[in-house]
């Protein structure tokens, strides 16, 4: 049976499967040896997921089936709307995000002990283009609902549950900074991706996919590859 990768996220997940999406390249990549399992729920943030998980989960693993080798966290961005903003009802405290970090990654290894979980923190924020996201203009005594300063410090909170659950996590908020000209070439609104922003994630991905043994080289492929087709004998490969 093929191995299962499962991607739980809000809407950078729920759009990945987008042209050009990091979940799209995921599917591409391992079309042959696994396949990717989206449950993307725009605009959640940790609250509401833990809340609906057995739901969102339900037919992400074959019945009596393996595992799911792995499983993708990817919540923060929503979370880590400002309080007193707009979207002020997405905002989670930080210390609540982290224990439902917590509780969500609990509930996979209870459900699934072999997969390995995987956490992903919330991208960075360039806080002109959503400023022009929420209010059409480019106003500048508006003040944007999310904050760059907001995302590295739940961010950081990511990355302190991973450590502490030794989990391997992708630290999306430093990596995309590290871009040129990353507030428009990485972030197509101040938050979701362009291609170009999809491309450092499905990078990150794959690298951290591969240190939990998830890669190319260590997955079957599905059934004979054409080129194992003998031309003289080809219903051969197919075995009895």
């Amino acid at each position: 049976m093929r191995a299962r990768l499962v991607l739980f996220g809000d809407s950078i997940t729920e759009e990945s499967f987008r042209p050009g999406g990091w979940g799209a390249a995921l599917a591409s990549c391992f079309a042959r040896q696994a396949d990717v399992v989206l449950r993307g729920l725009s605009g959640y943030n940790t609250r509401w997921a833990l809340k609906v998980l057995p739901r969102a989960m339900e037919g992400a693993a074959a019945a009596d089936g393996p595992d799911p080798a792995a499983v993708t966290v990817f919540f923060g961005a929503n979370d880590a709307s400002l309080p007193d903003r707009a979207q002020a009802h997405q905002h989670v405290p930080l210390e609540e995000y982290q224990t439902n970090l917590r509780a969500i990654c609990a509930y996979f290894k209870e459900r699934w002990p072999s997969a390995a979980i995987i956490l992903i923190t919330p991208p960075p924020i360039y806080e002109p283009a959503r400023i022009r996201d929420i209010y059409g203009d480019d106003d500048p005594s508006r003040q944007p609902e999310r904050t760059n300063e907001a995302a590295g410090a739940y961010a950081q909170a990511c990355i302190a549950v991973a450590k502490e659950l030794g989990h391997p996590v992708i630290d999306s908020w430093t990596k995309i900074q590290e871009f040129p000209d990353w507030q428009t070439s990485a972030l197509s609104d101040g938050l979701h991706f362009t291609p170009t922003g999809n491309k450092i994630l499905f990078d990150e991905v794959l690298k951290t996919l591969a240190s939990v043994g998830f890669n190319q080289e260590s997955l079957p492929s599905d059934l004979p590859l054409f080129h194992e087709i003998d031309p003289m004998d080809p219903m051969k490969a197919f075995g009895n």
